[in-house]
């Protein structure tokens, strides 16, 4: 498929803006659907993901795939990925740390990202082979000569308690470690936050131990836009099937992940 990435990403952004009002009016909205122990949807994430979807697909003709409706197969086709509200915690909360997630991913791969921070004023943006900009203005790419020692990094949520591939346990060893590392660890609430944040250079890396495509795939657009690199937390290229993601400046991503190597190595197992 020939795609017009420049035309796309201005049909998107035209998009996201016209909906803008609705997310900020909507700041503080109580839970409307369960999804699970401690996650949620407001009405706001559904009302916003119908109309998102309804004028991306009216507008370019291609499909959605979004958080609370689903869609078509992230990694077999080119599909839009969307999170009408990204750190919806923060948001039913009133934080403005929250925003609206968007991008266009084709063979497992994001060719343009979104993310739409309206309480904070910032609109970052990119596509592939473009730069990054923050409302419309570019941004200079991420240092090469970052230090740990010297930086801040964005780590998720967690809960202490979890089970599966990456279990709390072990996350709370991951996060002593690097707290004796890095200049200052910050836990924002939003994936897409983090990502944003460490590709503009608010933060110098970000690590999260969640792989869905909607928290993951415009971020991970920005940063490599940024000239950042966007990996695993096995050094793995990134895509929307990963299972995990670390995002940071070329030299701090590399530090990161030598870090993990060396503390987590072979300690990583399944629980139940």
């Amino acid at each position: 498929m020939n795609l017009d990435l420049p035309e796309l990403t201005s049909t998107a952004v035209s998009v996201l803006d016209s909906v803008a009002h609705v997310f900020t009016e909507g700041l503080g909205a109580p839970s409307a659907v369960a999804k699970g122990r401690n996650d949620f949807a407001t009405q706001i994430d559904l009302d916003l993901e119908r109309l998102i979807s309804d004028r991306l697909a009216d507008r370019t003709g291609l499909p959605v795939h979004g958080e609370e409706f689903g869609g078509p197969p992230v990694d077999s086709s080119t599909v839009w990925v969307l999170d009408p509200i990204d750190g919806t915690f923060n948001y039913s909360a009133g934080l403005p740390l929250t925003g609206m997630l968007l991008s266009l991913v084709s063979e497992g791969q994001p060719l343009i990202g979104l993310t739409w921070l309206p309480l904070l004023d910032r609109r970052y943006a990119a596509y592939d082979g473009s730069p990054l900009y923050c409302n419309g203005r570019e941004l200079p790419q991420l240092p090469t000569d970052e230090d740990l020692s010297s930086s801040v990094l964005a780590y998720g949520a967690f809960n202490a308690k979890a089970k599966g591939r990456y279990f709390g346990a072990r996350r709370i060893d991951l996060l002593t470690e690097l707290s004796s590392r890095v200049s200052r660890i910050r836990m924002l609430g939003s994936t897409g936050v983090d990502l944003a944040f460490t590709a503009a250079g608010v933060v110098g890396g970000a690590i999260t131990f969640g792989g869905h495509p909607w928290d993951n795939a415009a971020g991970a657009l920005l940063v490599r836009s940024a000239g950042g690199i966007v990996s695993d937390l096995d050094g793995n290229p990134w895509s929307v099937t990963s299972p995990s993601l670390v995002a940071g400046s070329p030299g701090l991503h590399a530090q990161v992940l030598t870090l993990i190597e060396e503390f987590i190595a072979g300690n990583w197992k399944e629980e139940e």
